[in-house]
């Protein structure tokens, strides 16, 4: 098995903000799709796991950002799989600039799920064999978030065009929701450094989300996300939550 994996994406007007730099949607965007050209060579892409009833998903995100690209540069993003846990694959990536530096670099915890029940498939139980190694620059694999207090809250709800091909929302189109809380003069003058991201339970078509958010006096924006719906617990409704360090 090939370790490593690289893939090439240019940056164009569809990727940045109203500023020119890449929106950090993109970067798990990059990411995302360098690991699925991964798993298509390794024959454990979308088509190949269907025929199983499972599919990939991605259970927490940490994302380092060095610098963030600029419209018309192209990006290299290298990927590959890191050992596996006993409940998830966890997966390396990181960017680079056409002169070789480091823009970015991140570690999902990818999990296994059936089509069919909506449900987490441990490694140990689904029969895919993936083999995992170090380099030496990963992150540490990221934590789960707290229920942190909130001071403010918006209402969302989730679009046809928000969905991925697993009939849910898909988990760059999160961190779109996050961004959208704070204003462009705010992200003239802020650039992400640094963010954590757990999803928790899928969001479908339809739903309405709740974000109930606060930015510190540290410029941390703390996020969690809750389904509004009647009688379950919190607990069972909360969708995802984010940090976010500028």
């Amino acid at each position: 098995m090939k370790q490593t994996y690289c893939q090439t994406f240019p940056i164009t007007a569809m990727d940045v903000d109203c500023f020119g730099r890449a929106k950090t949607s993109t970067l798990l965007y990059f990411a995302q799709e360098t690991a699925g050209g991964h798993c298509l060579q390794l024959a454990l892409d979308w088509d190949t796991l269907a025929k199983r009833r499972l599919f990939w998903a991605v259970s927490r995100y940490k994302l380092q950002i060095t610098r963030l690209p600029v419209l018309g540069e192209t990006v290299t993003v290298k990927t590959w799989p890191m050992p596996t846990t006993r409940a998830a694959f966890p997966r390396a990536t990181a960017g680079y600039d056409e002169k070789g530096n480091e823009l970015f670099r991140a570690v999902g915890l990818w999990v296994l799920m059936d089509m069919d029940k909506r449900s987490m498939v441990l490694p140990g139980k689904s029969g895919v064999d993936l083999t995992g190694t170090l380099i030496g620059n990963e992150l540490a694999l990221p934590n789960s978030l707290i229920p942190r207090q909130t001071e403010q809250s918006v209402l969302r709800q989730v679009g046809y065009s928000e969905l991925d091909r697993n009939r849910h929302m898909n988990n760059t189109r999160y961190l779109d929701w996050v961004n959208d809380l704070l204003p462009a003069t705010f992200h003239e003058e802020h650039t992400a450094k640094e963010m954590t991201l757990c999803y928790l339970s899928e969001a479908l078509e339809h739903e309405q989300i709740r974000l109930n958010w606060h930015l510190n006096e540290d410029c941390v924006l703390c996020v969690d996300a809750y389904r509004q719906t009647g009688e379950s617990t919190e607990k069972q409704n909360r969708i995802f939550a984010a940090e976010i360090v500028f």
